[in-house]
């Protein structure tokens, strides 16, 4: 039998708490235990509930996530929750500290909830079933697992996103998307490791590169399916009036694809 997750959720933003909080009541193996708009609060009801998973701001008022997180590591009476950390661009050496502490997940603001979703799930797979997983057959159409070729769904990702193969924005979003999933620090290096990369292999200069992948996704917004690019980018950017930067974009890619290599 399996139980449901109980999970708390620390977020100041309160609208993002409020989807958050839809998304997770909508879960059937999810449960909400708490919410908490500080990291005061968060503290409070993590030593309340005992919950299964946490998932923390890293930048909240009275405590930060870095602040919760040690209290948490410095507590040995109970069993840890799983942590999964929300972070955004600009807070690269915070991320890095909250990683070095041993937070289990990071989701790079904005995000999509299927994603979420499905990490939730990786991190708790353990204390949902009773014996170990055997491979279950996936609803997508691609195989997923790790046995995916990550390479196969790139091309499907972006072929879906409506950029043009012949565009030399293709091959160094490609590029990009597979670096950062095989290294998810070069995104808080995008322009000092992750473009010079690509430049050297295509022989070009890093500031080309970002003007290709630049002119690629104003060529998704421009050529793209409304509804693809929505259930891709989710519920946090309004992307009939926004696109997202070149980071972002990447980012979120890589973040869905590393996913779907990690489950199932």
């Amino acid at each position: 039998m399996s139980k449901k997750v109980k999970i708390i959720v620390a977020e100041d933003n309160r609208n993002l708490c409020q989807i958050l909080q839809d998304f997770i009541q909508r879960e059937d193996n999810f449960e909400l235990v708490g919410v908490a708009y500080n990291g005061l609060e968060a503290w409070e009801l993590i030593q309340k509930q005992d919950p299964d998973l946490v998932i923390m701001d890293l930048v909240m008022p009275n405590l930060d996530g870095l602040e919760v997180l040690e209290r948490i590591n410095n507590r040995t009476s109970v069993p840890r929750p799983k942590i999964i950390m929300l972070t955004a661009f600009g807070h690269e050496t915070l991320t890095h500290q909250a990683m070095v502490m041993g937070v289990d997940y990071f989701i790079l603001k904005p995000f999509d909830l299927e994603i979420l979703g499905k990490r939730i799930r990786t991190l708790t797979q353990d204390m949902e079933v009773s014996a170990p997983q055997a491979s279950q057959p996936c609803t997508s159409v691609a195989p997923v697992g790790r046995g995916v070729n990550i390479n196969v769904e790139v091309t499907n990702m972006m072929h879906q996103l409506g950029i043009p193969a012949h565009v030399k924005g293709y091959q160094y979003i490609r590029d990009a998307i597979l670096m950062v999933i095989e290294d998810v620090s070069l995104l808080g290096a995008v322009t000092k490791e992750l473009y010079p990369a690509i430049a050297k292999k295509y022989n070009t200069a890093p500031s080309r590169v970002e003007r290709g992948i630049r002119h690629a996704i104003e060529l998704a917004w421009e050529r793209g399916h409304m509804e693809t690019l929505k259930r891709i980018f989710g519920y946090s950017m309004n992307i009939e009036r926004q696109k997202p930067t070149n980071s972002e974009f990447i980012a979120l890619l890589a973040d869905k694809l590393r996913v779907m290599s990690k489950v199932g």
